[in-house]
């Protein structure tokens, strides 16, 4: 099969002069479109033909495209989810450590309140760790003798009592809780002043009020405070609220049980009372002698009694006889009885004028 040139090239032009005449027909083309814009709808018409075209010969390149997006795409977003999981993680970490933050913050303001109320000297302390020993409610504090404390001091919180100091060391303090067994507290009901004494249940975490008559005016919900009776707690601090009162008519005693006020196991600061309740002094004993010796010293009762019957003597009705009565009155040495010396002093007759 023989090639033949196409009938263009047969008219027997050369090649450089056909490049010439149709770049001279571009370059007339293209000032006729800047100047004139003529070929406009010509551009459109062919660019919309040509379109489905341009599509087909570039989807080989946009699957290769969107197959590396996918894997890549695929890879970020794992690594976003990674990313987001990691601080999600430390938002909360930060969230609970704010709201933990927040709850000591309040607590400390309640502190601070209630030392303002508490009428004596107090130092905050924090809890260190829970004694080891299971059967017995202890806590240990950063405070010891280096910071003044000293053995027996009341502890408290913003709402009550939590326990005693029991044993002190250079840096540290041991306190006894209101629970334990071995603690006991002077109480008094704050509605009616009934006294008793309160004393740990141990790990049922209650009080109990013992040497309590069974007709004693105790009802659920009272609230119980210090009495300040021992000259250790200060009058009117709260200890804890009734919960339950049982009445033994056939017993010398009833049973009752408490719930303390204060945050015994779940406080982590405190407040420890440096000084004591200033108290009145007990009378010296030389002013009880000498009363005693001011009562022996009275008049009995039969030289009392007397005194009335002279009084008649200085009345004012009997102020005229009066005279005649200390004349007819009998010497010092020899003394009337007590008696018979008003009327022998007054005669009938002056009597009835």
């Amino acid at each position: 099969m023989e090639y033949s040139p196409p009938p263009l090239f047969k008219q027997g032009a050369s090649a450089r002069v056909k490049m010439m005449v149709f770049a001279g027909i571009s370059i007339a083309l293209l000032l006729v479109d800047s100047r004139m814009h003529a070929l406009t709808a010509v551009r459109q018409a062919v660019g919309t033909a040509l379109y489905p075209v341009q599509m087909l010969a570039l989807m080989p390149r946009d699957m290769a495209e969107g197959v590396g997006n996918y894997f890549s795409s695929l890879s970020v977003l794992e690594k976003q989810v990674r990313d987001l999981k990691q601080e999600q993680i430390t938002s909360a970490q930060l969230l609970q450590q704010a709201q933990l933050n927040l709850v000591e913050n309040n607590h400390l303001r309640k502190l601070m309140d209630a030392r303002e109320r508490v009428p004596v000297k107090t130092m905050l302390a924090e809890v260190l760790y829970d004694t080891r020993d299971a059967a017995t409610r202890k806590i240990v504090l950063d405070r010891g003798t280096q910071n003044g404390v000293e053995l027996g001091r009341p502890v408290i919180d913003n709402l009550g009592v939590v326990g005693q100091v029991t044993r002190v060391f250079p840096f540290t303090s041991e306190v006894t809780l209101l629970t334990d067994e071995e603690q006991a507290i002077p109480v008094q009901l704050l509605r009616n002043g009934v006294r008793s004494v309160a004393y740990g249940r141990g790990k049922s975490g209650t009080m109990e009020l013992r040497f309590t008559a069974p007709s004693a005016d105790i009802q659920i919900g009272d609230i119980v405070i210090t009495s300040g009776l021992d000259g250790l707690y200060p009058a009117g601090l709260a200890v804890a609220r009734v919960t339950l009162v049982e009445r033994n008519a056939h017993g010398p005693f009833g049973r009752v049980v408490c719930q303390p006020l204060a945050g015994i196991e779940r406080n982590t600061q405190l407040l420890i009372l440096m000084t004591s309740p200033q108290i009145a002094p007990r009378p010296p004993a030389e002013d009880i002698k000498t009363g005693r010796k001011i009562a022996g010293k009275m008049a009995p009762i039969k030289d009392a009694a007397t005194a009335p019957a002279t009084a008649p003597a200085t009345t004012p009705a009997t102020a005229a006889p009066a005279p005649q009565a200390t004349a007819q009155k009998p010497p010092a040495q020899k003394p009337a009885p007590a008696p018979t010396p008003a009327p022998a002093a007054v005669p009938p007759k002056e009597m009835t004028r």
